[in-house]
């Protein structure tokens, strides 16, 4: 079958409470499953599409709880990271990927350079530029800000449960990750660093290209998705862990500035 490319049509990252006080700019790449028509189904069931292989399930209304606790602004990804994960750098192969856990995605399947180019520039780059004018821009008004990305991850991996409820993610930096897992122990969560995935899996791609480079404080935060699946869950989830992040933001910007 010969694709036709045609000229990027542009997705650009979704700002909401760009007014937000707080220090904190949470970022969510993984919020959406929407593909847009031009890439049809991608080959892939109405049940795939709904899966976590998707989108990350619960993690937008997780954020947006926060967001409102926090007053931080949100930064969000309009389209599911099966046409591109925008957690990933371009050279990546997860980046467009013809596998995600045991489901072979069709759509991806030995895409040239020219329709690798083209998702890259509807879909990534619009996202991290628009991520990267609201970090410069908070800069600017002295807002000092850190950067949170929201994840959730799945209750069993090829078959196994996984007893984790909560991942606290960093790359070079740990002292944010540090401070939040300390912050969290009191809510009974179940929370270790560096799992259920590290910065050697390539998941820290946006920490990498946006905090570490102006020395922002920065973390990645994971939750187990059947904790988040609910709008009820995700409300309750962010009474739990709002009080714990604005205690670890203040703790962990401290440890930095000293």
């Amino acid at each position: 079958m010969t694709r036709s490319v045609k000229m990027p049509a542009s997705y650009p990252a979704i700002v909401e409470n760009r007014g937000g006080k707080g220090r904190a700019i949470l970022v969510c790449e993984h919020a959406s499953k929407a593909i847009p028509p031009r890439w049809g189904d991608l080959g892939l069931t109405a049940a795939q599409r709904e899966a976590h292989i998707a989108w990350d399930i619960g993690a937008l209304g997780l954020a947006r709880g926060l967001e409102r606790r926090l007053d931080a602004v949100l930064v969000h990804a309009p389209v599911s990271r099966l046409v591109y994960d925008c957690n990933r750098a371009p050279d990546q192969p997860g980046a467009i990927a013809e596998r995600s856990e045991m489901h072979q995605i069709p759509g991806n399947t030995a895409l040239d350079a020219a329709e690798r180019a083209e998702r890259t520039e509807s879909v990534y780059l619009p996202f991290h530029e628009g991520l990267h004018a609201e970090i410069t821009r908070r800069i600017a008004l002295g807002l000092s800000p850190v950067l949170v990305t929201i994840h959730s991850f799945t209750p069993q991996w090829h078959g196994r449960p996984r007893d984790l409820e909560f991942g606290i993610i960093h790359d070079a930096d740990d002292r944010l990750a540090r401070a939040v897992l300390a912050g969290v122990a009191p809510t009974g969560l179940r929370a270790a660093l560096n799992q259920p995935y590290a910065a050697s899996d390539d998941v820290t791609h946006t920490l990498k290209l946006h905090a570490l480079p102006y020395g922002l404080p920065n973390v990645m935060l994971e939750l187990r998705n059947d904790l988040i699946a609910t709008p009820e869950a995700q409300e309750a989830m962010a009474d739990r862990l709002a009080p714990a992040l604005a205690a670890a933001l203040t703790a962990g910007a401290h440890e930095m500035a000293g």
